[in-house]
């Protein structure tokens, strides 16, 4: 149950504002806008209530944000004697009810402080507008002000109070549950045994789930924009030295809506994230990100690179057994040790691009940033060396391949 006593030592003064009955009726005339606003403005730029909000569900919060502007223009309007009305506790205690539901829906509370952040910033904006055209006073519109942002840190405070008293009480021993399911699907247990787990965490089953490496300094931010049911884990990750400071997410159907929204989500972290595939499979998804994760490091983790591996998928093939394709290309650019080291790798280099041009030479010139002539000289060297092998298709497509591998 609610107790709002500890809310109630802290709460502020509400002072009142003296508004005629034709200023309250225009104020309550924008609030049913103001409260599609707010929802839409929430879906928007919460994601992880893109899904949630949609349709009646989305139509059932507007009819609650207006509810509650209904409350707060009694509690503005009433002063003190709203502050002992029963109007705001109700207020509270729905506040409350949604920081508990927040444990239950596996969201954090950070993710609903964000939609009263955002909520009121709208409502404010709205109800600015309507107290201008009210004729309202600059001071009456500052108190107004005021109270708005005072009104939206009780809630805020009353639905903190809810999360952490849910989460006192199923939060830790459902975490657990989750944590195990989470160390099972990366291990590639077999589908029993993962049905199970996802039972016992109460982890609606998805479709798919899509792996992805952050910072683990990142981990609970980055979760925060993700889907409300993603799984988590920094600790004991399979294919990772312990001192690799990654920590995985398993996002729950994340082609939902296109792959580019997860990626949107992430942008401004270091992130790998791997293909989506069948929520039993998940440990493919996580494999691939793992053996990705050098690109990562290629663009330095402090820059916030998105490393999508659906986007370098010839590399990853390249790079799946390091020991052949080194042979591969040992084999492939013998020819060429005749060469100085420079210069052979001058000339692979040229080749490789002339591959890539199919010879075209003015394109391998400014690939190469070199005159036209540089690229006759080198390729007439590597004629030279590899003669009639450069007219024979299986040997293109083996330097193809061996060229292809880089650094």
């Amino acid at each position: 149950m609610f107790d709002g006593n500890n809310l109630n030592q802290s709460r502020p003064r509400f002072t009142g504002l003296s508004l005629g009955p034709q200023v309250i009726a225009a104020l309550e005339e924008v609030f049913p806008r103001m409260a599609e606003l707010s929802a839409a403005a929430i879906v928007a730029e919460v994601p992880a209530y893109a899904g949630p909000l949609q349709g009646q569900v989305g139509q059932n919060v507007a009819d609650a944000v207006q509810a509650s502007l209904a409350a707060f223009l009694r509690l503005a309007t009433q002063g003190e004697h709203a502050g002992r009305d029963s109007s705001l506790s109700v207020a509270l205690e729905g506040a409350y009810e949604l920081g508990r539901g927040q444990v239950r829906d596996g969201r954090s509370i950070d993710v609903l402080l964000a939609a009263y952040r955002v909520g009121a910033r709208v409502a404010w904006r709205e109800l600015s507008g309507a107290t201008v055209e009210a004729g309202l006073s600059a001071q009456t519109i500052a108190q107004f002000a005021e109270l708005v942002f005072a009104y939206v840190d009780e809630l805020s405070a009353a639905s903190v109070s809810g999360y952490a008293d849910e989460l006192a009480i199923t939060g830790r021993a459902r975490q657990r549950y989750l944590d195990l399911l989470t160390s099972q699907l990366l291990n590639g247990e077999d589908g029993e045994t993962l049905r199970a787990s996802a039972d016992t965490a109460a982890w609606p089953l998805p479709e798919t789930l899509t792996a992805v490496l952050v910072p683990a300094a990142q981990m609970s931010r980055a979760a925060t924009f993700l889907n409300p049911y993603t799984l988590q884990a920094a600790e004991d990750l399979p294919g990772l030295n312990p001192a690799e400071p990654w920590a995985v997410l398993l996002v729950p159907d994340a082609e939902i809506g296109g792959r580019s929204v997860l990626l949107s989500a992430l942008a401004g972290r270091s992130a790998v994230v791997g293909p989506s595939r069948p929520w039993l499979s998940a440990r493919i998804s996580y494999l691939r990100a793992i053996r990705a994760r050098h690109l990562a490091a290629k663009e330095g983790a402090e820059k916030g690179v998105v490393v999508d591996t659906d986007e370098h998928l010839v590399e990853l093939v390249l790079r799946a057994d390091p020991d052949a394709a080194e042979d591969l290309r040992r084999r492939a650019l013998a020819p060429l040790s005749e060469f100085s080291p420079n210069s052979a790798d001058r000339l692979a280099q040229t080749l490789r691009s002339w591959l890539l041009h199919q010879g075209r030479r003015d394109a391998v010139a400014a690939d190469l940033i070199v005159h036209p002539q540089t690229v006759r000289y080198r390729m007439n060297q590597i004629r030279q060396v590899y003669g009639d092998r450069l007219d024979n298709p299986e040997v293109i497509f083996e330097l193809t391949v061996a060229l292809g591998i880089t650094s």
